[in-house]
């Protein structure tokens, strides 16, 4: 089996609302992702998506803690917490983030800004070496160096998102985040990111988490899919098992969502996901389950292998919990 480059063990997230009260937004999450493999993060909003990844850059806000392991090249990153994290971010571990606009300082040339990590992290030594690795950068995701001058208002939409990858490569890390990169792009643009982050996860060996609500650009990018539901990753395998076979009943359900080209009608899901602020227990899917028997409202179901690396936490198929 593949060294995995990436593992999030047992990952939990509160935040503090500020008034008592805590949100537990992620409650024992894992996966892992190996070097030059994708593996896409789905599920509804308000699963963790997100949060997930800023506890993975050590970038969650003041209100919020986290335990749990995330193992990279087997050092944990949350056991020395800043301090331990600060060296690897964006050297070892960087992301892209949903809104490209927002990831740019609007009073500073994108040429300065790719270069800042490289900067504060001693990659490149001295302003003209700077300058040509930007130029590598923007040329490596089909932008002209000329271009490294302008602001990132004088960029379109698609261009600050493929600067904005180059940003995130400026180190030339290990495991690259994208969380949601092709929001608010249109459809053409969308696939040129897209094939865009196929293209470097192959040629430069990265490991891709790609997070998205939008099922079926998974397959464009990634190999592996995992399917997060209040806070946990109740399935995961390899993308063609997923499309063609997911067993959970959850992402059963979410993966037939997806529109049909034969004009049949796409399902739907009954219901809402559970209120993350509330403790439950059994299953977190269970009253919107179709599938749901006596032991899924008062036992919390395990992980268990279905076949090969297909993963699944749902009772129906642990034979040792009585129907």
């Amino acid at each position: 089996m593949t060294t995995p480059v990436l593992e999030v063990r047992d990952l939990h997230v509160w935040y503090d609302t500020g008034n008592g009260d805590e949100v537990h937004a992620l409650r024992g999450a894992s996966f892992e992702i190996a070097a030059g493999q994708g593996l896409g993060l789905v599920g509804e909003s308000g699963c963790g998506k997100s949060t997930a990844v800023m506890a993975l850059m050590g970038l969650l806000p003041a209100s919020a803690s986290a335990a749990g392991q995330v193992l990279l090249d087997g050092k944990d990153l949350l056991a020395t917490g800043e301090a331990g994290m600060r060296p690897h971010r964006w050297r070892d571990i960087a992301t892209v983030f949903q809104g490209a606009m927002n990831a740019f300082s609007p009073v500073t040339t994108v040429g300065a800004q790719i270069a800042e990590p490289m900067r504060v992290h001693g990659t490149v030594s001295g302003k003209a070496a700077a300058r040509r690795r930007v130029a590598e950068l923007l040329e490596l995701v089909g932008i002209h160096p000329d271009r490294a001058g302008r602001y990132p208002h004088e960029f379109s939409g698609g261009m600050r998102q493929r600067a904005a990858i180059a940003m995130a490569l400026a180190c030339e890390p290990k495991v690259l985040l994208a969380d949601e990169p092709t929001t608010a792009l249109d459809v053409i643009v969308q696939a040129q990111v897209l094939d865009l982050l196929d293209r470097l996860r192959r040629e430069l060996d990265l490991a891709v988490l790609l997070v998205t609500h939008d099922l079926p650009v998974v397959s464009q990018v990634c190999e592996r899919v995992a399917v997060m539901y209040a806070g946990r990753v109740v399935e995961s395998g390899s993308v063609a098992e997923m499309l063609e076979h997911a067993v959970h009943p959850y992402s059963a359900r979410l993966f037939a969502t997806i529109p049909r080209l034969d004009g049949g009608r796409a399902a739907s899901i009954p219901g809402l996901p559970p209120q993350l602020a509330e403790e439950w227990a059994g299953c977190s899917f269970a009253p919107r389950c179709q599938c749901a028997f006596a032991a899924c409202q008062t036992v919390a179901p395990v992980p268990i292998t279905i076949e090969g690396a297909h993963m699944s936490e749902c009772h129906l198929h642990d034979t040792e919990v009585p129907r």
